[in-house]
């Protein structure tokens, strides 16, 4: 198994496959798996500085498309979600969810509960594209401040 570890960080080091492991991160990230995808979306644009909006771009990407995959999954979840009484606290939430719509989505930057809120809009069954654009904005705000806001405060840690 060691070795197994060893080769997948190997095939996803930077710099060597730089946006592709950006991509890949960032989809994963998106999931409800516990992963950051910022310093890797940091790390390669401080080891090149000209990928910025690249990175940025890509790190969107990925993300968006987790987001919409736990979208899809809440969407099939319903119907087992739906054998099950809901708390008060749940019902709350889910009336505030319902009052916003797809617009919660601008949401899914947020650490620990932005990835659920897009399967919880999937469960929802609130339209797919709205929900998508709403995400894709939520998520390019978030890379594109974060990495910004990193280089700007970091400016000599890695690189030139």
């Amino acid at each position: 198994m060691e070795i197994w570890i060893h080769r997948l960080i190997e095939l996803l080091a930077l710099p060597e496959y730089g946006l592709s492991t950006v991509f890949v991160v960032s989809f994963i990230s998106a999931t409800l798996l516990p992963l950051g995808s910022e310093p890797v979306v940091f790390g390669l644009v401080k080891l090149n500085p000209a990928m910025f909006w690249p990175a940025v771009l890509v790190a969107t990407a990925g993300n968006t498309l987790g987001g919409a995959l736990d979208w899809w999954m809440g969407y099939e979840a319903h119907v087992v979600v739906d054998k099950f009484q809901h708390s008060s606290h749940h019902g709350r939430a889910v009336r505030w969810l319902e009052k916003l719509g797809p617009k919660a989505c601008l949401l899914s930057w947020l650490p620990v509960v932005g990835d659920p809120l897009c399967a919880v809009a999937g469960w929802l069954k609130f339209p797919f594209w709205p929900c998508l654009a709403y995400m894709v904005i939520g998520k390019f705000a978030r890379y594109f401040l974060m990495t910004g806001s990193l280089i700007w405060a970091f400016p000599g840690v890695i690189g030139p």
